[in-house]
C-alpha cells in the first residue's frame, strides 16, 4: 500500500507525461512538412506567368516530390530505428530549407524538378507519416489511435496555416517571397527539434504512455548496422510484405487515396478554381478550410480506429470522398457559392482521415514492423499522388479542363472502398 502511494506521489509530481511533449514537436514538425509540401500548388500559376512554362511541366515537378515524399517514407523509417528521429528530422528540415531557398536563383524547369522536386521531397519525406507512426508505437501504448490521428491532422493544420498566407505573398509580392519564407519557417523548427525530440522513453528514464512501470520500447532489428543495413532492412520488409494479400489491398487503396487528395485536390484545386473566374488567394483559403475540418475528421478517425473495425473505416471513407468528387466539377464557379462550401466541409472531414485506420491496420497485421510497412504502404500513396498530379495537369493542356481527372478519381476512390473492407486481419511476415 505504501509502495503504490509512494508511486503515486511521484506521478503527481511528474506531471504532464513526456510522451505528450515529444507528440507536440512532432506535430509543429509534420505541420511545417505539410505547409512545405502545398505550396507549389500556389506557385503553378505565377510561374506559369513568369516563365511560360506549362501546366504538365510544373506539374513533373510536384509529381517528383510526390514521388520521393512516398518512396523516401519506408527508408527514413529505418534510418529513424537506425540513428534515431531526432537526427533524421532535423537533416530533413535543412534539406527543405535548400531546396525552396535555392529555387528563387532558378531560371530552367529543371531547376525546379531538382529544387522542389528533389530535395523538398527528399525532406518532407521524412517527415512523412512513418514518422507518427514511429513515434506513437515507441512513446504512446494508450490513446496510440488518438495521437496517431492528432498527428495526422497536423498535416491539415500546415496547410491552413501556409496556404492563405504563402498565396496572399505570391499575388502581393512575387512567389519568390514565399519560397523564401518556407526556407525561413523550416530552419526555425531545427532548434526546437534538435533539443526536445527524444527517440525512446528510456533515454530520458520513463516509459511509454499507459506502458507498464519499468516496461523497455523494443528495438526492431533495423537498429544494429550503417545506414545500408537500415536500407537492407526496409526492402527486407517490403519483400516479406509484397508476399501478403493484406499488403496489396493497403497499398492499393492507399495510392488511390493519394491520387484523390495530395496529387488531384491538393495540387490542382487552385489552378481548377482560377480557371473558373476564381480569384487564387480566394481558392487557397478554401483549401485552407479542408484543412480545419480534416482536423477534426482526422482526430475523429484516430478515436474511432480505437473502437471500430478499421477496414469498415476505410470502406466508409473511400466510399463518401469518391461520390464527393464525382459532384465537385459542377461546383466550380467565379465565387464560393453554399454547395461549393458544403463539399469543403464534407471533403474536409475525410481528407486524411484514412490514415488513422491505416496506421492501425498495418500495426495489428505486421506487429513490430507495422511502421515501415506503413512505410511502403505510404510510399504507395504517394506514388499514386504523382501519378494524378501529372496526369490531371496533362488532362488540362489537352482538354482545356480539369473534369475527366475529378471523374476517374472519384470512380477509383469507390474501388479503394471495396478493396479495403476485403482486408484479412491477419498476415506471417518474415524478415
Amino acid at each position: 500500500m505504501i509502495g503504490r502511494m509512494t508511486t503515486t506521489l511521484h506521478a503527481r509530481k511528474r506531471g504532464l507525461h513526456r510522451a505528450w511533449i515529444v507528440a507536440g514537436v512532432a506535430f509543429v514538425a509534420i505541420l511545417g512538412a505539410a505547409g512545405f509540401r502545398a505550396t507549389p500548388g500556389v506557385l503553378i500559376t505565377p510561374l506559369q506567368e513568369e516563365f511560360g512554362w506549362s501546366r504538365g511541366t510544373i506539374s513533373l515537378a510536384v509529381s517528383v516530390n510526390l514521388m520521393l515524399y512516398g518512396l523516401t517514407a519506408p527508408f527514413a523509417a529505418a534510418l529513424m530505428n537506425r540513428f534515431g528521429m531526432r537526427r533524421v528530422v532535423s537533416g530533413a528540415l535543412l534539406l527543405v530549407a535548400a531546396g525552396s531557398g535555392l529555387t528563387i536563383l532558378m531560371n530552367a524547369p529543371w531547376q525546379l524538378v531538382l529544387c522542389w522536386g528533389v530535395l523538398v521531397g527528399l525532406g518532407t519525406g521524412s517527415m512523412a507519416l512513418v514518422f507518427a507512426a514511429t513515434l506513437t508505437e515507441r512513446w504512446f501504448v494508450r490513446h496510440r489511435g488518438l495521437v496517431t490521428g492528432i498527428l495526422t491532422a497536423g498535416g491539415a493544420t500546415g496547410q491552413l496555416v501556409f496556404l492563405p498566407v504563402l498565396a496572399h505573398l505570391a499575388v502581393a509580392q512575387g512567389w519568390r517571397t514565399a519560397a523564401v519564407t518556407v526556407t525561413a519557417a523550416a530552419l526555425v523548427v531545427v532548434p526546437l527539434v534538435w533539443f526536445l525530440l527524444r527517440d525512446r522513453p528510456e533515454e530520458v528514464g520513463a516509459t511509454a504512455l499507459g506502458a507498464e512501470p519499468g516496461a523497455v520500447t523494443a528495438a526492431p532489428p533495423a537498429r544494429a548496422g550503417g545506414a545500408g543495413r537500415a536500407a537492407a532492412h526496409a526492402l527486407g520488409v517490403l519483400r516479406s510484405a509484397a508476399r501478403t494479400r493484406p499488403f496489396w489491398l493497403l497499398a492499393g487503396g492507399f495510392a488511390i487515396c493519394g491520387m484523390s487528395t495530395n496529387g488531384l485536390v491538393g495540387t490542382h484545386f487552385i489552378p481548377a478554381a482560377h480557371d473558373h473566374g476564381m480569384a487564387e488567394p480566394t481558392a487557397a483559403g478554401l483549401l485552407a478550410l479542408v484543412g480545419i475540418f480534416d482536423v477534426a475528421g482526422t482526430i475523429a478517425s484516430g478515436w474511432l480506429s480505437d473502437k471500430v473495425d478499421s477496414r469498415v473505416l476505410l470502406g466508409a471513407y473511400y466510399g463518401l470522398r469518391g461520390l464527393s468528387l464525382m459532384i465537385l466539377p459542377s461546383l466550380f464557379g467565379a465565387t464560393a457559392e453554399p454547395s461549393m462550401l458544403v463539399f469543403i466541409i464534407f471533403y474536409g472531414l475525410d481528407w486524411v482521415a484514412t490514415v488513422p485506420p491505416t496506421v492501425a491496420l498495418c500495426r495489428q497485421i505486421y506487429g513490430a514492423e507495422g511502421a515501415v510497412v506503413f512505410g511502403w504502404v505510404f510510399a504507395s500513396h504517394q506514388v499514386g499522388a504523382a501519378v494524378a498530379a501529372v496526369g490531371a495537369g496533362l488532362t488540362r493542356d489537352h482538354f482545356g479542363a480539369y473534369d475527366l481527372a475529378w471523374y476517374a478519381a472519384g470512380f477509383l476512390c469507390l474501388i479503394a472502398a471495396l478493396m479495403s473492407v476485403a482486408i484479412a486481419k491477419k498476415a506471417s511476415l518474415t524478415v
